[in-house]
């Protein structure tokens, strides 16, 4: 607990490092706001469905708690892996924001309809899972791409790279079986995000080398 305490120490003792935390809560913020505006417009605009492969082959499952709650669990895993190092922050918080602005200038490119046998989320109009999804926007698929960004941030730990590559790959299923997505929302997510999470190093460089950067233990 005190190694975790001298970690908050050194690094929010930096005025640059708590101007890079704040930019990247900024960028976040901003980020959902486009998201929200870019998920209603796909919406809006969603013409009928297509058919797919993989959707048109097998049954829909009910799987709306694990949709709902999976990411959820994801995120806690994530606030963990900061809270313990917090220099794992502001590169984190500006490939999650870069993430969902480059998905959000996909969404509104094509307007393909859902499946129209998937499952409805059993939630509230008012609930948090409807701030985030829309109905229309589908490619590709954030419940499969932002684990395995995780999983590219962390490539160096091998438990938490495998983990999260686990998790992308579980979660691409559960959103087939839902036929929440077609099958390319979910297999483009791969490369889309492995994309993403280059140029997060191009444009990020410095928060990535603080990510890296081994605390002292004092």
């Amino acid at each position: 607990m005190q190694t975790v305490k001298n970690r908050y120490k050194i690094y929010f003792s930096r005025n640059t490092f708590i101007i890079s935390v704040l930019t990247g809560l900024c960028l976040l913020i901003a980020s959902f706001f486009v998201n929200f505006y870019a998920g209603t417009y796909a919406t809006e605009k969603a013409s009928g469905y297509v058919q797919d492969i993989v959707l048109s082959n097998i049954p829909v499952f009910d799987v709306d708690m694990i949709f709902i709650y999976g990411p959820l669990v994801l995120w806690v895993v994530v606030a963990g892996l900061c809270s313990y190092k917090p220099n794992r922050i502001p590169f984190i918080l500006k490939s999650i924001a870069l993430f969902i602005i480059i998905r959000s200038i996909f969404i509104t490119l094509t307007h393909i309809g859902p499946f129209p046998d998937q499952i409805a989320l059993g939630m509230s109009p008012t609930s948090w899972i409807n701030k985030f999804t829309f109905g229309g926007d589908l490619f590709f698929s954030a419940h499969t791409g932002l684990p395995f960004l995780m999983s590219l941030i962390f490539w160096d730990n091998k438990f938490f790279r495998t983990l999260f590559f686990l998790t992308a790959v579980f979660f691409g299923i559960i959103v087939l079986l839902g036929h929440m997505h077609y099958s390319i929302d979910v297999l483009s997510a791969f490369f889309i995000t492995y994309s993403i999470y280059h140029i997060a190093l191009k444009f990020f460089k410095e928060d990535k080398i603080i990510f890296d950067h081994q605390v002292p233990e004092i």
